[in-house]
């Protein structure tokens, strides 16, 4: 009984001294730090190597507002695509909704300055001056009234002025524009270079320096006095033959004075124009070449008594040597 007693006992023992040596025993570690070089053969403790609870610091990062451990979030990668699709198509659609505001706003203004009735040129602002007997009013408007409309900043104001300086008549015209709806035109009329007569008929045709026509009128009119007359066969032909032409552009040269002077013109060719003055001197002018010139020496000569004499013709067709007889 005793060695039975006393086996259960030294079994009860070996089992606590067991039990101890068991607790003794360190829990391993999980290395995470490198300890760095040693010198070969050196003993190294693992004991007490720097280690890190890996579970430990995985709960600690886990944690949530109240200290309970929570799953780690997980990305819905579906649900992040559909949201930047949604905010792709917003960009997209804030984009196309500020171009078509833009393109709007430019068909706005448009329609404002071009086709609206702001700008629109109306017939009862348009006015016009500078007409005389010889280019008539009426003449003026109509070529403006043809920009009735058009908004002002279509009409060209070259386009008017070059239509205006077509009148027979016209040597100069402007164009100004009165904003909002206005226009203004205005021109130089030119005095008639000549009037010619037909044998038959009792008008003549004023004609202007381009051999253009302007109006018939009465021989007897007040308005064509101080005109000088060149007497025709018929005034269509006239006005296509080269001497007449080169007759008007002398005669619309010369001065008022002796305009006023002029009592018969010759133009039976193109090289031998010529004008008497009421005063019985007759000036050969040849053509209308050199017209300055010509009428320099005419001027010099008829001014002083002691070259023109009693001599009753002065030729300067050939202005190097200018004849007097």
């Amino acid at each position: 009984m005793r060695s039975a007693f006393a086996a259960a006992g030294n079994a009860v023992a070996l089992r606590r001294s067991a039990k101890q040596a068991r607790a003794q025993v360190k829990k391993p570690r999980i290395v995470e730090e490198c300890t760095g070089a040693t010198s070969p053969g050196a003993f190294v403790d693992a004991n007490n190597l720097p280690s890190e609870d890996v579970v430990a610091k995985t709960l600690q990062e886990t944690a949530g507002a109240i200290g309970v451990a929570t799953r780690p979030k997980v990305v819905d990668f579906a649900a992040r695509q559909k949201e930047q699709r949604k905010a792709n198509t917003r960009r997209i659609a804030a984009r196309v909704a500020v171009a078509c505001a833009a393109l709007a706003a430019v068909v706005a203004l448009i329609w404002l300055l071009f086709f609206s009735p702001v700008l629109r040129l109306e017939p009862n602002n348009i006015s016009a001056s500078g007409a005389n007997e010889w280019v008539s009013n009426e003449q003026i408007m109509a070529i403006a009234k043809r920009q009735v409309g058009k908004s002002l900043l279509l009409v060209s104001d070259g386009a008017v002025e070059q239509q205006l300086s077509q009148i027979p008549g016209v040597s100069s015209a402007t164009a100004e524009k009165k904003f909002p709806n206005g226009l203004h035109v205005s021109v130089t009329a030119q005095r008639p270079a000549a009037m010619l007569k037909e044998p038959s008929g009792s008008t003549l045709t004023a004609v202007d320096s381009k051999a253009r026509k302007l109006n018939a009128v009465n021989r007897s009119a007040q308005s064509v006095q101080g005109i000088p007359v060149i007497e025709v066969d018929n005034v269509g032909k006239a006005l296509s033959r080269r001497a007449v032409q080169s007759a008007l552009v002398i005669l619309d040269a010369l001065p008022e004075s002796m305009r006023n002077a002029i009592v018969k013109v010759q133009a039976n060719t193109q090289d031998s124009i010529t004008t008497q003055l009421d005063n019985g001197i007759s000036i050969v002018w040849g053509d209308d070449s050199d017209l300055k010139l010509k009428m320099a020496i005419v001027d010099k000569i008829m001014n002083d008594p002691n070259v023109i004499g009693d001599k009753k013709q002065i030729n300067v067709s050939a202005t190097a040597r200018p004849i007097i007889k």
